[in-house]
């Protein structure tokens, strides 16, 4: 296993030695009591009780008026998530895996809509020049539905998905863990933090991962290379600097095959196409990225009323994408077969290699203040952001592709030709006050104005001034109750041009959602109950001609509600458990109707030895169209897990899709459909020292 064994050279991690007999092992705390949580701290159990997503200061959600959840690192670590994206299996609002089984990105759906992507509150740029997240160094990952513009500036009307890193803390946790699963997984990862000095004011961490691993898709690799270390300096109980760092470097393969509706949703004399089928070709497919980020987060605090923040994060991502597929558009829409047996497609191949820079800053100043019978939390603040891109394409027609019985060793030929250079600034000031009166009353206003400038070469340079605005009014009972209402909007622009270098539109909404919360005092458990219609006028959707390209549609409507439920429901048992209604008109985005699911996780002790656990999960999606699609036919999913910890050693065993179910997540109007994750096995061994 090279991958791993560069992780260990790059640690320089020893074999650990066995304590002398008599001499006892003492074990740093690996958990944090609730008194003491964060709105970044790690969270005990699956019930974060703060957070900072919805209104970039350290906020009780139980006072915060819009529905937000929050996933822990316990439940990551429960659930054997292997991605973003699977963290958020059991999350209200959300349809994750939204096209399958996929290398390149994390495609989910909130509210109907794709979300922005944001780490430590710092916008991630979307496009096939950057690696997905690792998910193993991030705290948590926090999804915030309705619209964000007012704060982020930039934000779908679904919302947005915060990734929280992991950060240094000041005692010391050690970790080193080994992954082992089908489709030949290898992993080994660490974690490491802790105080550098005996007086505290330098912390540091350390997180790694290796991974040799490939995937449902036959020759299609998911190899990755991940190193993030980072140092705190607290010269005083006011100041605190995290100096951040990561670099990550992925080979990877094409598991989207875009495969016809034919031998997949549809009748095809020979059968449904093999799940680990391949389209492209061994030795020319790839997705190789590698990406560099750089940055702080700084905190002064000049008295008990006034704070000082700053976020800041460098960006520099490459690309080398390569890749063929099906050609199930245009006249050949769905049914791609050109021989009578209807076992041969023809292939067109698809080339790109971006290179991208971005660099974000996030600066912003906090009060807390108290006139007459009212505290308020005021924020005042500006942010920038700019994006650089270079690119180079090729696309053209490639050798056909018996898609039952394939004989790969025809790749094309071509030659690179250089996009126009993309470039944005963003420009934003922003203004929120958090009013709470007669102890109960909590009432939020917010005002942002935006100036976003996109230039591509050989056209004009484009800009787009907005303002936008978000309200929210709450009343906190004492008994933990908190019913709400609120209004959000939101302004996307958007870098660049589509397919064809036609400059794209910000995308614009707005939202009311009228919700209520339950969060008890004395239990470890959140409640949320919300619903909301919203509007999004220049929405993206996929061009049923290009699957390369997007076009922009016009107006639509969503309305939904979401029910959700997470917490310990007694000493030994926790459990989550979601229902989310969604009618989107016109439906522009292809999204289940009725989607739930349910988690529980059970302690128990054996022969008076405790630390083991069960947990088990089911996850339903209704049947629903595209268009003009067929229907994708509804499913029901189980997933389960056993773990045992004794000591430093943690032992897991992660199944999902625990009956090997073959399904589509998506079959879309242009033609195509895509596979869910097969049966996935994972075991896991970890040692904390």
């Amino acid at each position: 296993m090279p991958a791993a064994a560069a992780l260990a050279a790059c640690l320089g991690v020893a074999p650990a030695h066995a304590q002398p007999a008599g001499q006892p092992t003492t074990l740093p705390a690996v958990q944090v009591t609730g008194t003491s949580e964060t709105a970044t701290s790690p969270v005990d159990g699956y019930v974060a009780t703060r957070s900072a997503t919805a209104t970039k200061t350290d906020t009780p959600l139980s006072e915060t008026p819009q529905a937000i959840t929050v996933i822990p690192r316990e439940q990551i670590v429960d659930q054997g998530a292997q991605n973003v994206q699977d963290t958020m299996n059991y999350a209200a609002g959300v349809r994750p895996n939204a096209y399958g089984v996929d290398n390149r990105a994390d495609y989910v759906r909130v509210r109907g809509v794709e979300p922005v992507q944001y780490l430590d509150s710092l916008r991630q740029f979307f496009s096939f020049n950057n690696p997905r997240t690792e998910i193993y160094g991030m705290e948590r990952v926090e999804v915030l539905r309705g619209p964000a513009s007012m704060l982020y500036g930039q934000g779908s009307t679904g919302g947005i998905v915060n990734l929280v890193s992991k950060r240094p803390l000041p005692e010391a946790q050690r970790e080193i863990g080994v992954v082992l699963g089908n489709y030949n997984r290898r992993e080994i990862h660490a974690d490491l933090t802790g105080p550098l000095t005996e007086d505290g004011q330098w912390l540091y961490r350390v997180v790694a991962v290796a991974r040799d691993s490939d995937t449902q898709v036959q020759y299609a690799q998911d190899d990755r290379l991940m190193l993030a270390p980072s140092l705190t300096w607290q010269p005083s109980a006011a100041t605190t600097l995290t100096l951040q760092a990561s670099w990550q470097k992925d080979r990877a393969g094409t598991t989207q095959s875009f495969l016809p509706w034919s031998g997949t949703v549809q009748h095809n004399p020979n059968g449904r196409i093999p799940t680990r089928r391949f389209a492209s070709e061994p030795g020319f497919d790839a997705y190789d990225t590698e990406q560099f980020n750089v940055g702080w987060l700084f905190e002064h605090k000049f008295n008990d009323t006034w704070t000082f923040r700053q976020n800041f994060r460098n960006t520099v991502s490459s690309v080398d994408y390569k890749s063929l597929y099906p050609n199930v558009y245009g006249d050949r829409r769905g049914d791609s077969f050109i021989d009578p047996e209807q076992t041969t497609t023809d292939r067109y191949f698809y080339i790109e290699k971006p290179r991208m820079r971005t660099l974000l800053a996030d600066q912003n100043l906090e009060g807390k203040l108290n006139w007459g019978r009212t505290e308020h939390t005021v924020i005042v603040g500006m942010d920038y952001s700019r994006y650089r891109e270079t690119d180079q394409t090729a696309t053209g027609l490639g050798a056909p592709l018996n898609l039952y019985h394939p004989v790969y060793g025809n790749a094309p030929e071509y030659e690179l030709t250089d996009s126009p250079k993309q470039r944005q600034t963003q420009l934003g000031f922003y203004a929120q006050d958090q009013i709470k009166f007669d102890k109960n009353w909590i009432f939020l206003a917010g005002l942002r104005r935006d100036r976003a400038e996109s230039t591509t070469d050989g056209q004009d340079k484009e800009t787009d001034l907005a303002t936008t605005k978000r309200f929210g009014l709450m009343y906190a009972a004492d008994n933990g109750w908190s019913p709400y209402v609120s209004y959000s909007e939101s302004f996307t622009p958007i870098a660049g041009a589509d397919f064809y270098n036609q400059r794209w539109k910000p995308m614009r909404g707005k939202q009311w959602e009228a919700g209520i919360k339950y969060m008890p005092t004395d239990v470890a458990m959140e409640f949320t109950a919300a619903a909301y219609d919203l509007r999004e006028s220049n929405r993206q959707t996929n061009d049923p001609e290009n699957p390369n390209n997007q076009i922009q549609a016009g107006k639509t409507r969503t309305r939904g509600v979401e029910l959700e439920l997470r917490g310990r429901v007694t000493k030994q048992v926790d459990v989550i458990a979601n229902y989310i209604y969604t009618d989107i008109d016109p439906q522009l985005e292809p999204v289940p109707k009725h989607m739930a699911s349910l988690w529980g996780k059970y302690r128990f002790a054996i022969a008076n030895q405790p630390g083991f656990a069960v947990g088990a999960g089911v996850r339903y999606l209704s049947a629903f169209t595209d268009g003009g699609a067929p229907e994708t036919p509804s499913v029901t999913l189980f997933d389960a897990m056993v773990s045992y910890d004794n000591g430093p050693w943690r032992y897991a065993l992660n199944v999902n899709n625990i009956a090997d179910r073959t399904y589509e997540v998506v079959c879309l109007d242009r033609g195509d459909c895509f596979y869910g994750a097969r049966r996935t096995v994972m075991l896991s061994g970890t040692y904390r020292f």
